[in-house]
């Protein structure tokens, strides 16, 4: 099975000439990691690169000794990633054939696969969500979809792009306390500092570079005093080149 550390090395990444992220060096291994940085900083970048859904530019991303851009299938079998907003993650027009995509990606039969996700709805006390139209669920119920469906496929990593953002607060509790028991090993971005105070490990990501990388308390801290700053100084007062 595909799995273990990632590790990043020299990685950059530039589109349409501009460079999102660069010279980023990494090795994660901890069970719940944070990103932190302000909008724009590269956090989601390194969230899909991670992921293998884009390539980096330079250097390498390796899980285990995969690189999850050049093997598509083993990285399915070793990462999730939960976009934040569950609209650009679902393709289906029913829950179970959403749930059933992909383990069929995965290589199980059509019968396996359905089996599987009947499986999944009654352990979470939904199984009569099987049949229904995605359109009808609210905001929060179709995030819960998407984790499902990676939950489905077992990673040993889930990737979550500000897991919270667009979700009341019942349903912001709800999904904390269902990541919080899961056993796979998480990264979450966000820029709220609030998100990320449990995490074992926290990187602060600032212009595509790492600007901290440690411990959550002293690395949320400083970035905490770092936006107070910004926004004391009127920071986007500036006219955009």
């Amino acid at each position: 099975m595909v799995g273990g550390e990632i590790i990043l090395t020299e990685v950059g990444f530039s589109q349409g000439g501009k460079a999102i992220l660069q010279d980023v060096t990494l090795r994660l291994a901890e069970r719940r990691i944070g990103i932190a940085g302000r909008n724009g900083s590269g956090k989601t970048t390194l969230l899909r690169l991670l992921a293998g859904l884009v390539a980096p530019s330079a250097g390498t991303v390796r899980v285990g000794a995969t690189d999850p851009a050049a093997d598509r299938r083993a990285a399915l079998r070793a990462l999730g990633i939960l976009f934040q907003n569950p609209d650009h993650q679902i393709l289906f027009p029913t829950v179970e054939e959403e749930l059933a995509f992909g383990l069929r990606q995965l290589g199980q039969a059509e019968a396996e696969a359905r089996a599987a996700v009947a499986a999944l709805l009654a352990a979470e006390g939904r199984s009569h969500w099987a049949r229904a139209a995605v359109h009808t669920l609210s905001q929060g119920q179709r995030q819960y979809l998407c984790l499902l469906a990676v939950l489905a496929m077992a990673p040993e990593w889930i990737l979550l792009d500000e897991p919270f953002a667009a979700l009341d607060l019942p349903t912001q509790h709800r999904l904390r306390r269902r990541l919080e028991n899961l056993p796979q090993r998480l990264v979450v971005v966000s820029h709220d500092p609030e998100v990320l105070a449990g995490m074992e490990r926290v990187i602060w990501l600032e212009a595509g570079r790492v600007r901290a990388d440690g411990a959550a308390g002293p690395v949320l801290e400083a970035f905490r005093d770092e936006m107070r700053r910004l926004g004391e100084a009127d920071a986007d007062a500036d006219l955009a080149g």
